[in-house]
């Protein structure tokens, strides 16, 4: 190998080294910006924290019979349990700028026609969980509550401990934030080209199926719980065919514009 070409490779590599360096400090200011808006969104939910336990364990504590309450078992569990919350709270006001700062470490790498489809899928996957958690509180949690509370025998008094209830909310409001990321899921199955829309539309009494048996695992035994998560399931799903045709539509398109530009220029 030559002195020149021995240079050059030298300078690819100092180069590549270069770059590498400016992506990972990028990364580090991006997580330090997430981190700093979590802690600001952190402080007041701390400062706040028994009356943000209160909200979340209202649709529970206003279906206990008269004289009930929830109950503290551990020591530290009347602390610890509002502190807890506190910090999903925080989580879940932040996340716009969270997934703001990882989206903005990520785009300059993808092309313009990729951002065009990139950008609204980001944003109905944000606006859809936030609409999955406010759906399980106010539609959701009223009428399961009322069951679960009722459905023991008389000879059981329902007082359920601080710590337990914060574990099953939180869970159930990740599963139904989750679950309203159906659309979303079928537009990047079809985008992707794993799955044809057509073969999506014609399958819809398994999917109908597959909906009842996840509400049925997710949701207490009763019917009607099943029904109030399934039904909006498969209304999204049904919503996320329709998005999935108009961006099918609006990348044909631009794939046409493309080619029309490349044929004019040629």
């Amino acid at each position: 190998m030559s002195d020149e070409e021995k240079k050059k490779k030298k300078k690819g590599e100092q180069l590549a080294e270069g770059t590498l360096m400016s992506h990972l400090l990028e990364l580090r200011d991006r997580l330090m910006k997430a981190m700093v808006a979590l802690l600001v969104a952190f402080i007041p939910c701390a400062i706040y924290s028994n009356e943000l336990y209160d909200i979340v364990s209202k649709p529970l504590v206003a279906k206990l019979p008269e004289g009930s309450s929830m109950i503290a078992i551990g020591v530290i569990a009347p602390f610890m349990a509002p502190f807890k919350l506190s910090f999903y709270v925080a989580l879940f006001a932040a996340m716009p700028v969270i997934i703001y700062q990882l989206w903005a470490f990520i785009a300059p790498g993808l092309y313009r026609r990729e951002k065009r489809f990139a950008v609204p899928l980001l944003l109905s996957a944000v606006i859809l969980f936030y609409v999955g958690v406010f759906f399980a509180y106010f539609a959701v949690f009223p009428v399961m509550f009322e069951y679960l509370v009722h459905s023991g025998p008389t000879s059981v008094k329902m007082q359920t401990d601080i710590s337990s209830y914060l574990d099953f909310v939180v869970t159930l409001f990740f599963a139904f934030g989750v679950a309203f990321e159906v659309p979303v899921a079928v537009v990047l199955l079809v985008l992707t080209g794993l799955v044809r829309v057509e073969k999506l539309s014609e399958n819809r009494g398994y999917v109908l199926i597959g909906i009842f048996v996840i509400a049925a695992i997710l949701t207490p035994p009763d019917a009607l719980s099943q029904c109030i998560m399934a039904i909006p399931m498969y209304a999204l799903y049904e919503g996320g065919l329709v998005m999935a045709r108009i961006m099918q539509k609006m990348r044909r398109e631009a794939a046409d514009e493309r080619e029309k530009e490349e044929a004019e220029a040629s």
